[in-house]
């Protein structure tokens, strides 16, 4: 025991090392302690070393660990320890502080949890002691980054068929967001998404839907968003279409100057249809039948057929029919091929129109040939009337969808399908408006215009008829709509508020 005495004390203290230091101190026992070189007290179970208030000394290792499970977003949590300091006097409170934000916790011991932070973002910790003083502040723990639950999604959807599209956002709350569970109303249909956007199934054509979610990570389950907009399904979309088929090809009259009935024009049809969405509808333009090259028909084709199909849908219209040569008659088709000349007697009537069953009829008859050594052949019928006799014009074609009429600038729009003229010495019909070929005698015959199914032109005089025009197949939307694919290389124009799709060659086009 030594006697050894300090300014303010006159008691013998023991002395000796920390190890040294007695295993079960009473309140109030003193110590020098030679390894601090300092005195001692022991006061409310610590060692205090003997010093003024003012020298608080400020706590070592700060170390910070994130918190975040069950956490609400933006309410973040960090657990704060450090190694107290035996210098300075007994400690009534530490203040740990953030960096950035500066929030700020008191705790009388470590650690200390701090809360209040903002999700995903990263923090520094200081700790500082006080007593009747304060310590300085300790150094920064090393960066954590808060993490919470997320925060309550944003639902946005739109209809794709009988599904809906949903696009979630929302911020993760500094962990990735694992899953979405996604509710319907009406219908309470709960579906689990892992990513986004998501393709909400099963729901009822025609049936208005909006969506909540929740969004989950490793930390719990946010908030429910507020509902989406509303969705409601449709298995398709409607969509008008035209179709017309190849014009039939021109007659050739014989040697002896008796003329040759024009080419039927291709029937053509024109409706609306549900398209499904993401069914490819495949589309077949047809062409147009060749002209006769020799006597008594030979040599002569048909206009090929147009037609759309694909999930429930399989439409087609005929091709126009042949022009008659001597003793022969119109093929049948879109329209009837105008009817031969004779040298005697009657001519030969213009071919039947195929009416098919279809409302607008496919097409018409023919025109009827013309008697006498220098016969008349009457011209082909058009789409939309029946072939006039003689030298008369082929039948008018038709204006293949009024209601179209203000797509005229993009092409789509105006006369299709118009009957080829006959051919014959004494004088030959014109062809029909919307692209018919004019009937001749001799030279060289007009052919139907490329795409308008309109028939090609006879001739007198043992010269080849012209070739029918090949069809065409049209699509229309009211809006704007852009095909998701096509073959084919249609052209799409929008103008007047719709959308169209203009096939000249055979392809596909997939809504």
């Amino acid at each position: 025991m030594s006697d050894i005495r300090l300014s303010g004390f006159s008691l013998p203290y023991t002395t000796g090392t920390t190890e040294n230091r007695p295993a079960a101190p009473a309140e109030g026992t003193q110590y020098f302690n030679t390894t601090i070189g300092g005195l001692q007290v022991y006061v409310n179970g610590h060692w205090v070393t003997h010093q003024k208030p003012a020298d608080i000394i400020a706590p070592t290792g700060v170390t910070a660990t994130n918190s975040g499970t069950g956490r609400a977003f933006n309410n973040g949590r960090a657990s704060v320890a450090f190694t107290p300091s035996e210098l300075g006097g007994p400690v009534s409170s530490y203040v740990v502080t953030s960096t950035p934000g500066s929030y700020t916790q008191t705790g009388t011991s470590s650690p200390i949890l701090i809360t209040g932070l903002q999700s995903n973002t990263s923090y520094t910790y200081t700790v500082a002691a006080s007593n009747s003083y304060s310590s300085a502040t300790s150094s920064a723990s090393s960066a954590v980054t808060a993490t919470t639950v997320p925060q309550a999604p944003s639902i946005s959807g739109s209809s794709a068929g009988q599904s809906a599209i949903l696009t979630l956002t929302g911020a993760t709350g500094g962990s990735a967001i694992t899953s979405w569970s996604i509710t319907s109303s009406p219908a309470t249909t709960t579906q689990t998404a892992t990513s986004s956007p998501y393709t909400f199934t099963g729901l009822t054509d025609g049936t208005s839907y909006t969506f909540t979610a929740t969004a989950t990570n490793a930390n719990g389950t946010s908030q429910a968003s507020s509902a989406s907009n509303s969705v409601t399904p449709s298995s398709g979309i409607t969509v008008e279409y035209l179709v017309i088929a190849g014009g039939g090809g021109g007659g050739r009259g014989a040697n002896e100057g008796y003329g040759g009935g024009g080419g039927g024009a291709g029937g053509y049809r024109s409706s609306s249809f549900l398209f499904q969405m993401g069914t490819p509808y495949t589309v077949t333009v047809g062409g147009g039948g060749s002209g006769g090259s020799g006597n008594y028909a030979s040599n002569m084709t048909n206009g090929i057929n147009s037609s759309i199909s694909g999930s429930g849908l399989s439409y087609s219209s005929t091709g126009g029919g042949l022009g008659a040569t001597v003793f022969g008659t119109g093929g049948a088709g879109g329209s009837g091929g105008g009817g031969g000349g004779h040298y005697s007697g009657t001519g030969a009537p213009g071919g039947a129109g195929n009416a098919g069953g279809y409302s607008p009829v496919e097409g018409y008859n023919g025109g009827s040939g013309q008697s006498g050594g220098n016969a008349q052949a009457g011209s082909g019928g058009g789409a939309g009337g029946v072939g006039s006799n003689a030298t008369g014009p082929g039948g008018p074609g038709s204006n293949a969808h009024s209601t179209w009429a203000s797509a005229t600038s993009s092409g789509v729009s105006g006369f299709y399908a118009g009957g080829g003229g006959g051919g014959a010495s004494g004088g030959s019909g014109a062809g029909g408006s919307g692209g018919g070929g004019a009937g001749q005698n001799g030279g060289t015959s007009a052919s139907g215009t490329a795409n308008t199914g309109s028939g090609g032109g006879g001739n007198g005089n043992g010269t080849a008829g012209g070739g029918g025009g090949s069809g065409i197949v049209i699509f229309r939307y009211n809006g704007s709509l852009t095909a998701s694919s096509t073959t084919g290389s249609p052209t799409r124009y929008e103008t007047g508020g719709y959308t169209y799709y203009k096939f000249n060659n055979t392809g596909s086009i997939t809504f």
